[in-house]
């Protein structure tokens, strides 16, 4: 599944957008002309891959938001997880400090996640 690999152009197209959304069409056009030097064409079909990808829609000329920043990099990590690690995240974490140590700063942030998951996850079995 590609639906969360961009190329290094559509990553930085995706980025931009993200940054002026919600922006008008013509205006992306522009915007593009400047920093990319890209022609209309070209804005429109990478507009139409990212949208293709529900990252974005062109509502009536504008080019709105359907997935965060935020949203697609976990899906990134869900992903790659699924694709490298058969889905485990105990198996990439083991596999990520073989060769690379964790300090204990990063130990602690990972401790406090997992607390804070139990936390939320015993806070929705009371209800």
């Amino acid at each position: 599944m590609q639906q969360y690999k961009l190329g290094e152009m559509e990553q930085k197209f995706a980025d931009l957008i993200w940054e002026k959304a919600p922006i008008a069409s013509g205006e992306l056009v522009k915007l593009c002309g400047g920093v990319f030097n890209w022609k209309r064409t070209t804005t429109y079909t990478m507009l139409k891959r990212l949208c293709d990808r529900e990252l974005f829609v062109n509502e009536n000329g504008t080019v709105l938001v359907r997935m965060t920043k935020e949203e697609f990099q976990a899906a990134q990590g869900e992903q790659f997880l699924e694709e490298n690690f058969d889905g485990s995240l105990p198996v990439f974490l083991a596999a990520f400090s073989r060769r690379r140590k964790l300090s204990g700063r990063e130990v602690a942030e990972l401790k406090k996640m997992i607390e804070e998951y139990e936390e939320e996850k015993d806070g929705a079995d009371d209800i």
